[in-house]
């Protein structure tokens, strides 16, 4: 799975607007749009940012993980 369709799925499942998760990376919806798009990479400090939001791994967001947690 591609990482920007992993952002959708992620934002989705937590019932979120493109416009919320814009406004806690402090960045316009239209923006955020193309990193859910694959138009644009998405800033790694914004990555960091959504796996705090989402309680999920970096891996998990790139797509080198199916597990959404590390395991310990």
């Amino acid at each position: 799975m591609r990482y920007y369709q992993r952002l959708r799925d992620l934002r989705e499942d937590r019932d979120m607007t493109q416009a919320q998760v814009a406004e806690l990376l402090g960045t316009a919806r239209e923006q955020y749009n193309r990193y859910e798009l694959g138009k644009q990479e998405i800033p790694f400090h914004h990555v960091i940012a959504l796996a705090k939001l989402y309680n999920v791994t970096i891996d998990y967001i790139a797509g080198l993980t199916d597990v959404p947690k590390k395991l310990r």
